[in-house]
């Protein structure tokens, strides 16, 4: 009561500031403790934490500001003061409150926006990832091809020079002794990564370390193109034949275009070492030969030269023949227009070189030592043993088939594909090599055909070709260009067998040709001799003209040495039968009275001194000894049958020849 008769007693101004100190004590009372809450949380909030604090209390502190004014108020009307002026400014003070709240209200919300923006620009990348996603889900529809897509995306750029510098890292670091462990991992690059990506990868880096202006040395381009053959038996075709289209595609440019530097000798040492490691065979040397010699330049020369001394002795053994019309056609070109060189040392050096080729004589070529690619070869042999398991891997393509590989495919990678229409050219002229046989042949051999039981379009292709080729060089040619590979390659030999079987009589014909193939490659000795095999267990079942084609055909193979006398382990010389025994009889026969003693010895020396032939050797001097000389005087005129007498020796010491210095 006292207190309010004190206030009442007081004047209007002193009342307003005894309101307005009580109020700042009150807001001073009420703040004081949150002063350690208020610190604490700035220390540990966020930016934006606090300022949403500070907003919130400053927002609080005026609500109560307006409150106690209110109540001030109110208290001032209990009292009786009604004075007109008090009241006019209390309303002014509220206003102004009021005004002041609204306007920390509207830098609330500016301040909030302004924490959207910051909020905005720190998330644009998530934005631009989320507009990313939804292009690629508004644009996803059709397969793209990994080799379509787009090559200028930064990320694909980014993994493939990863990819380059893991390669050329590999690739720097070859050497003999660490190409297992170089090998091993270009091969888990290959299982992670696009095959097409590391065949252009690896290609590239092989090419810059080893195609320079400068001439190369052979043991680094050795090292290089063994891991290329590792490779290309470990991990599939594709890898070799990639890297030799391009090197070949390359070598042409080179070779059309010619410059002061070495690029081209590099490239044919390239290929030459392929043919070594057993990546390429020997056919797309010799095109390669044949087209330097058909130019016959001064470059020309000294690259035949530089590739006869790397390769020479191996294509000798492989192809002795194409050798030696190679060596032909060389000296042919030599002295039409050798004469035009002014330096005629570098083409007699290149008629030597061919020369001691054609002799075997390693000792006339000046620098050759084959012990390091030996050395390799044999580490080679090491490392692909597991891996390909001994099959033949070699890339039978010929330097055509390579330049033309854009417009008629790639016909000798397993799986390729290829969106052109089948062997037209970009002149669209049709250049089939295999066109159908409807087509290419007469309908007289095609019914022929059919009569012998051409039953698939390989055998009848195959029989087409031999009955209506000029000679057998032109059979031989055109059955190679069919380009058929392993179980369709062996088909030439069993339609060959059949169509000398069923002549009336024996045609020398096929003969001839057969001779051709076996000397061409051993695949086709080896078919011939199982063919054969399958024909001598079939003897009493054959008819006579079918047998005495079967005669002349095994007695012209002997006489011409393209099989061994070794066909005839198979039969059993303890339980013949009158078939058995008259094939026999008429085979050596013939063979006795129709080659000379010095090719005798020769034929029957084949067989001598090896250990698992003996019981052939001993069958066939028991054979001589009862059913041939036996009866020789009283088949025929005394004079043969010394004759006869004479040859079966010659016959008997030598395939006793080897077995008697064995035991001395």
């Amino acid at each position: 009561m006292a207190l309010i008769t004190s206030w009442v007693c007081l004047t209007p101004a002193q009342q307003r500031w005894g309101c307005m100190t009580t109020m700042m004590t009150w807001t001073w009372t009420w703040l004081k403790p949150r002063r350690t809450l208020r610190s604490w949380t700035r220390a540990t909030l966020s930016c934006r934490t606090r300022k949403l604090e500070t907003r919130w209390r400053v927002t609080a502190v005026t609500e109560t500001l307006v409150h106690l004014m209110m109540k001030t108020r109110r208290m001032m009307m209990m009292c009786g003061g009604d004075d007109d002026d008090d009241d006019e400014m209390i309303d002014e003070e509220e206003e102004e409150a009021e005004e002041e709240m609204g306007e920390s209200d509207a830098a609330d919300s500016d301040n909030e926006n302004e924490g959207e923006t910051e909020e905005e620009a720190d998330t644009p990348d998530t934005k631009t990832a989320g507009s990313k996603s939804e292009t690629v889900d508004s644009a996803a529809g059709k397969y793209v091809p990994p080799h379509l897509r787009n090559a200028g995306d930064d990320k694909r750029k980014a993994e493939l020079e990863k990819l380059k510098r893991n390669v050329k890292g590999l690739v720097n670091r070859l050497s003999e002794p660490n190409i297992a462990s170089i090998s091993g991992q270009l091969e888990e690059l290959y299982m992670s990564c696009s095959r097409k990506d590391m065949n252009d990868t690896l290609t590239e880096v092989l090419l810059a370390a080893c195609v320079t202006p400068a001439l190369m040395p052979d043991r680094l381009l050795m090292e290089h193109v063994l891991l290329v053959s590792v490779l290309h038996h470990a991990v599939g075709l594709e890898v070799g034949a990639h890297f030799l289209e391009t090197v070949v595609r390359k070598f042409d440019d080179v070779y059309k275009n010619p410059g002061k530097g070495k690029e081209c000798d590099n490239l044919v040492a390239i290929v030459g070492h392929l043919y070594n490691f057993q990546v390429v065979h020997s056919g797309l040397i010799f095109d390669i030969l044949k087209r330097l010699v058909g130019a016959f330049t001064e470059k020309d020369v000294e690259l035949v030269l530089f590739v006869l001394r790397n390769v020479g002795f191996a294509l000798r053994k492989d192809d002795a023949l194409a050798l030696k019309e190679l060596i032909s056609e060389g000296q042919h070109k030599a002295s039409n227009l050798g004469s035009k060189f002014q330096d005629q040392t570098r083409v007699r050096f290149m008629l030597e070189t061919m020369m001691a080729l054609k002799n075997n004589d390693m000792r006339k070529i000046p620098g050759y030592d084959p012990e390091p690619v030996e050395r390799l070869r044999k580490l080679q042999r090491t490392l692909i043993h597991r891996s390909a398991g001994g099959s033949d891997m070699k890339l039978r393509v010929s330097l055509d088939n390579l330049l033309e590989a854009e417009q008629v495919g790639r016909w000798w990678i397993v799986g390729s594909s290829w969106s052109g229409a089948p062997m037209i050219s970009e002149q669209g002229n049709a250049t089939s090599k295999q066109s159908t046989a409807e087509g290419q042949f007469s309908a007289t051999v095609l019914e022929l055909a059919r009569k012998q039981r051409m039953n698939t379009e390989v055998r009848r292709n195959i029989f087409c070709v031999i009955m209506t080729s000029e000679d057998y060089l032109d059979a031989f040619e055109k059955l190679l260009r069919m380009g058929l590979k392993d179980k369709q390659e062996r088909e030439i030999v069993h339609v060959l067998m059949d169509c000398c079987l069923q002549e009336k009589t024996f045609n020398a014909y096929y003969a001839v040709l057969g001779e051709k193939f076996c000397s061409q490659d051993r695949r086709f000795q080896m078919t011939f001799q199982f063919s054969l095999w399958d024909k001598f267990r079939e003897l009493s079942n054959l008819p006579s003209s079918v047998f005495n084609n079967l005669v002349h055909l095994v007695t012209r193979f002997l006489q011409r040495k393209c099989l061994s006398l070794s066909i005839l382990k198979v039969i059993e010389f303890g339980e013949l039968d009158k078939p058995t025994v008259r094939f026999l009889r008429q085979v050596l026969t013939k063979l006795l009275k129709e080659t000379d003693p010095e090719d005798l010895a020769s034929i029957f020396g084949r067989i001598s001194g090896i250990p698992k032939l003996g019981m052939l050797r001993e069958g066939l001097k028991l054979f001589i000894s009862h059913f041939l000389l036996k009866n020789a005087q009283s088949q025929g005129p005394a004079e043969q049958a010394a004759m006869l007498s004479e040859r079966a020796q010659v016959a008997t010491k030598a395939m006793e020849a080897k077995e008697a210095k064995l035991k001395l």
